[in-house]
């Protein structure tokens, strides 16, 4: 493993504090998995809540689009405590890629609150013991999170930050190409605020990542996306990284 592997490498454990611990176990069952789940990432000290798998494939499409010369920035809709954005800032910062910025797009505040009339499912769950009291509806501050990039040397003039709802930010945000664009709003309208907004800055050749595309209990995530992409023909297969994260790449 040469030098610049072995920093990545170790900078994904230390985001997922996996340098001694392990990730949670997805196949440990629902209970153990939720239990685990929330002592690992909400009440430790995780900068991301992405498994292992998801990081590895993130970085592979960064690397990619560097290698192919896909123009663009690489942008993160949902940023939680940062990690994944952290990470695509040491990727760029590893292979000298000091033309393209990362973008972190989240309101800072937490979740929206969904309707619930056209939205009931992600109602209850917003509303729900879980989401509010234990999650605190995952909500970072922008200070925080950007306290984390420093915290990595990371916080540099290639990170750009847009606070605020999707809904409200995305519309005019001052963002030319994307070359990978990641997406974890969890729910149905902050995805399709993404996706409107943001999919047409899409290079050819560039990857759209949902991190919820697979979850169906909580969020209908997937019928944002597939509904977006029968709107607009888009016929490029969803490839899944792991039951919950899937992603396809623009033609191009």
């Amino acid at each position: 493993m040469d030098n610049a592997a072995l920093y990545l490498d170790l900078l994904k454990k230390s985001l997922t504090d996996t340098l001694v611990a392990t990730e949670p176990d997805v196949d440990a069952g629902r209970a153990r998995f939720a239990v685990d789940f929330l002592n690992h990432y909400i009440r430790g000290r995780a900068v991301t809540m992405l498994p292992r798998v998801r990081l590895d494939h993130l970085q592979a499409c960064i690397e990619d689009v560097l290698r192919r010369g896909v123009p663009g920035d690489l942008l993160e809709a949902g940023v939680w405590r940062g990690g994944a954005a952290i990470l695509m800032r040491a990727v760029l910062k590893v292979h000298g890629a000091a033309d393209r910025c990362v973008w972190a797009a989240d309101s800072f505040q937490g979740l929206p609150e969904p309707d619930a009339a056209r939205f009931p499912k992600e109602a209850a769950a917003y509303h729900g013991p879980v989401v509010r009291d234990a999650y605190h509806r995952l909500a970072v501050g922008l200070d925080a999170v950007k306290a984390n990039f420093a915290a990595y040397g990371l916080l540099d003039g290639q990170v750009r930050f847009l606070p605020g709802w999707f809904k409200d930010t995305l519309p005019h945000a001052p963002i030319g190409r994307l070359a990978v664009l990641r997406l974890d709003g969890d729910y149905h309208e902050s995805t399709r605020d993404c996706l409107v907004h943001l999919y047409d800055r899409l290079s050819p050749g560039g990857y759209l990542i949902v991190d919820d595309y697979g979850e169906d209990e909580w969020t209908d995530c997937r019928a944002a996306v597939d509904g977006f992409r029968a709107e607009r023909g888009i016929a490029e297969p969803m490839v899944q990284v792991d039951r919950r994260c899937w992603y396809w790449r623009r033609p191009g």
